[in-house]
């Protein structure tokens, strides 16, 4: 059994999650409840559970507060942290930068068992949990820009500078991360949704497979269609649909370099 805590100032929404996890994880065990970030802090440090499941907002703080209380009296966080939470653009984008878990209120069974099914695989793992410490980082100084994304495979938690990556590279729906000085990384992600996270970060959807790192590009190749040469010397398509678009970004872009 995987021992669990839900701390949700909301009573019908914690008696909603026991009766959802009855009934699509019942090898989840509820051992405890909290209401608020002084009983939650009290019931996880006595328990010691696998996963908490946590609410944002509460009448005494938030989770991001509980959370960091948490590391500063234990050293670091040491149970799988789940957010429910309403919708807050800001809030879903730190999760996704460091690759936690969350759900949305009103939790559906569809995204629970998907994150069940995650918390299950990462419980098989030796994991640190540090990038729960980048989320941390990243609310406490409160910037929208992030300087580091954590992603999460079946080696574990990658934390990286977003300025090494050089490229990204659809393989159906996973996503293969190509890396300054170290080797490739694959995600259980589609492209797609790593280009809605690193466009504001210089980057370039020139392909239906390809999404880039401006900075990197060495040179543009009219020829064949149209081509950009990267510094590591793989030259990648440029789509036909995409051609002019790219074809004016990488021009300003060489001009500036």
């Amino acid at each position: 059994m995987i021992t669990a805590v839900i701390i949700d100032d909301d009573v019908n929404l914690r008696n909603g999650m026991k009766g959802l996890l009855a009934l699509y994880a019942p090898d989840i065990n509820i051992i405890g409840e909290g209401e608020s970030v002084a009983t939650g802090i009290a019931v996880i440090n006595n328990l010691k559970p696998q996963v908490v499941f946590l609410d944002i907002q509460m009448n005494d703080g938030t989770g991001f507060d509980m959370l960091e209380k948490l590391s500063e009296m234990n050293g670091k966080i040491t149970s799988h942290i789940v957010f429910i939470t309403a919708y807050e653009q800001y809030a879903i984008k730190a999760f996704r930068f460091s690759a936690l878990d969350f759900l949305l209120k009103p939790v559906s069974p569809d995204d629970l068992e998907k994150v069940i099914a995650k918390i299950r695989t990462i419980l098989e793992k030796d994991d640190d949990y540090s990038h729960i410490d980048l989320l941390l980082e990243n609310i406490r100084k409160k910037v929208d820009n992030f300087k580091r994304i954590a992603l999460s495979n079946s080696d574990g938690i990658h934390l990286l500078d977003i300025v090494d990556i050089m490229r990204c590279e659809s393989d159906d729906n996973y996503t293969k991360f190509y890396v300054k000085n170290r080797k490739p990384i694959l995600i259980s992600k589609t492209l797609k949704e790593y280009e809605e996270m690193l466009t504001e970060h210089g980057f370039a959807r020139i392909h239906q497979s390809h999404l880039i790192n401006l900075a990197y590009v060495k040179s543009y190749i009219k020829k064949d269609g149209g081509f950009v040469l990267m510094r590591d010397d793989v030259q990648l398509p440029i789509s036909q649909r995409k051609r002019e678009q790219i074809q004016l970004i990488l021009t300003r872009q060489l001009n500036l370099n």
